[in-house]
């Protein structure tokens, strides 16, 4: 998931190697051209840099720009797949500067790879990340005019209609409501929306098929990466994405032995989820310090058993951890929407509202009436006369006595 001036001029060279893949560093339209056969690879797993309107460190395109630098990768991709292999391509989208409006590039690139290169769109993906920070902040936190960006799409394309897959490599447990409908049978019946659903849908297959929308919080810390590029003073990649989002894929699309090529390698994630699949993979980056961090990955056990079931040190550290909860809309909703909302749309930035102090509340005692209170008084000097009327007789009839 890097650069953006890719040149000829610069030929790949071999940068670190293990049991299944190589690392190169340098221009990966060389290796393409160099290194890599044609029609020769069975899945191109990448990130490559997005079209931003504002430069980031690891390198970028302007959006503007950015369909016409990657057709000559469209066209090295095209040219080495095999007929059934997959090519796929997770990108952010952009907004546009000065605006709260999104770039159309992600879209234009999809279909200009479509229209020019004669891929085929098997099918599209969406990647939410939970963890993602409410931005831009301008139009999210500050104007309240947008809501959190927190979904990047991701290509899944082929140069024929029939690139080879299986959704069973990728199955997910069953919600709660599919294991009592298991458990309590299922009526076939035709639904409201014409679906025929019939007893075969009650059958336990062990696992659910996934959706289209991949929920992955990206919140690496203490990965054997990170802890890597800490102890070697390297900077990580600010732009990687997690390992299993390659590893979906790479499951998926390809078979033990196939070959995995990531051209923008970025970290080099695609080549550790290959890795420890047991696929050959090669991974191509322009930036030296990127691949340098990127052999932490590698420097643990993350290569599979023979059966492409190998495990990372990235495991769910509990069972709350392997799903995420997203609310219904809905829930928050009020029974009247009480602030106006403005007219220009938010295009003037208004004034932030002052909260109102809340002051610790004050214990109130109810207030006695004046006639209350000097009947009060009258009758404490009434008892106090009559007190002092009996000591005086007393005293006198004891004088008398006396």
């Amino acid at each position: 998931m890097s650069e953006r001036n890719q040149s000829n001029e610069q030929p790949p060279a071999q940068f670190h190697t293990t049991a299944h893949g190589q690392i190169y560093l340098g221009d990966s339209l060389a290796l393409f051209r160099d290194k890599i056969q044609p029609k020769s690879v069975d899945l191109i797993m990448t990130s490559p840099p997005f079209g931003l309107v504002r430069k980031k460190d690891y390198g970028n395109v302007d959006a503007h720009d950015y369909v016409n630098w990657f057709k000559p990768f469209g066209a090295a991709f095209h040219s080495a797949l095999k007929p059934a292999g997959s090519l796929v391509i997770d990108i952010g989208g952009a907004w546009i500067s000065g605006q709260p409006t999104r770039s159309l590039y992600h879209y234009e690139l999809l279909i200009m790879l479509c229209r020019e290169f004669g891929f085929h769109l098997a099918q599209e993906f969406f990647w939410w990340n939970p963890a993602r920070l409410p931005t831009p902040a301008e139009w999210v936190t500050v104007r309240r005019i947008r809501v959190k960006d927190a979904v990047n799409c991701i290509w899944w394309l082929s140069p024929t209609p029939w690139p080879k897959a299986s959704n069973r490599r990728v199955l997910q447990p069953y919600s709660d409501s599919m294991k009592v409908l298991l458990e309590k049978g299922y009526k076939p019946m035709l639904r409201p929306s014409g679906h025929d659903i019939s007893n075969r849908f009650s059958t336990d297959n062990g696992a659910a098929i996934p959706p289209n929308l991949l929920a992955l919080a990206h919140t690496e810390s203490n990965s054997a990466y990170i802890r890597y590029c800490k102890d070697k003073e390297i900077a990580p990649h600010p732009a990687r994405f997690p390992s299993e989002i390659p590893e979906f894929f790479i499951r998926m699309l390809t078979d033990r032995g196939d070959l995995v090529v990531d051209p923008f390698a970025g970290s080099c994630a695609t080549g550790e989820a290959a890795e420890r699949t047991d696929r050959n993979w090669l991974c191509c980056e322009l930036v030296e310090e990127y691949i340098a961090g990127a052999l932490g990955r590698f420097q643990e056990k993350t290569h599979g058993n023979g059966n492409g079931s190998g495990k990372s040190d990235k495991t769910a550290k509990s069972q709350g951890d392997s799903s995420y909860r997203i609310y219904k809309p809905g829930s928050m909703w009020k029974t009247a929407d009480h602030e106006p909302l403005a007219a220009d749309g938010g295009a003037k930035r208004q004034p932030p509202k002052l909260k109102a102090a809340v002051l610790p509340p004050v214990t109130k005692y109810p207030p006695h009436p004046r006639s209350s209170q000097m009947a009060l008084l009258e009758a404490h000097k009434n008892q106090r006369s009559s007190i002092g009327t009996a000591k005086r007789t007393r005293a006198t009839k004891q004088k008398q006595h006396g």
